[in-house]
């Protein structure tokens, strides 16, 4: 219990700024996360859990009575929806995983098809559009077509890696271009700082898978000519 109460309770004070350690250690959680779904191993996803669980304590400010009072309900929202599609993701990824140890990669990089890159755009642009008056209402922070195109594009792009779209990664890159100006003017500065990582990270990670799917296709074509 006193570790629980040190989380939620500890700051880091830089200048005049206070910062949630929940928020710093989340965050941290969040990118080995996303280093295990480069190297497409099962434990990323789990991993990913325990930073949501820290998160939506601390995107619900004004709820959890912390030095911050803003709300971002997309944001709060969106570790909701992660958890639940995390737990879909560590299921299919480990069923890949064939001796379960978590030394093997889980999935194979695919590309999506034409129908599905263009279901992912309308889902983008229409599921944004649809929630923006919804989180408004509920009282989030302006612009609130920032939180919904974050909430709904963090949904597709987890659900593109469970997956194993190559093309997840590029969704990731839209959402860190509008959650980053987001982030800073709510005052959530430790999330903004690594969505500016995140940004140059996801790019990595679609080069690498790009290129991993390119030696899976070569290889194919090779063993279809012996």
């Amino acid at each position: 219990m006193d570790l629980v109460r040190w989380l939620f309770d500890a700051q880091l004070h830089i200048g005049d700024q206070v910062v949630l350690w929940r928020e710093v250690i989340g965050n941290l959680f969040g990118l080995a996360s996303a280093l295990g779904g480069m190297r497409r191993k099962a434990w990323a996803w789990p991993v990913g859990i325990v930073g949501n669980a820290l998160l939506f304590t601390v995107f619900l400010g004004a709820v959890f009575d912390t030095p911050n009072p803003v709300n971002l309900l997309g944001q709060a929202g969106r570790q909701v929806m992660f958890i639940i599609v995390s737990i879909y993701g560590w299921i299919r990824w480990t069923r890949r995983d064939a001796d379960g140890s978590g030394d093997r990669v889980a999935v194979t990089p695919r590309w999506a098809s034409w129908p599905v890159r263009l279901g992912l755009i309308a889902g983008m642009v229409g599921g944004t559009a649809v929630l923006t008056p919804l989180f408004r209402a509920l009282g989030s922070y302006e612009p609130v077509w920032s939180d919904a195109w974050i909430f709904v594009g963090s949904l597709l792009a987890t659900y593109g890696m469970a997956k194993g779209w190559v093309e997840f990664w590029l969704i990731w890159v839209a959402v860190d271009i509008v959650g980053v100006p987001l982030l800073f003017s709510a005052h959530y500065y430790a999330s903004a700082a690594m969505y500016v990582f995140y940004g140059a990270f996801t790019l990595t990670g679609f080069f690498v898978w790009w290129r991993e799917r390119a030696r899976i296709s070569r290889e194919a074509a090779l063993l279809t000519t012996v």
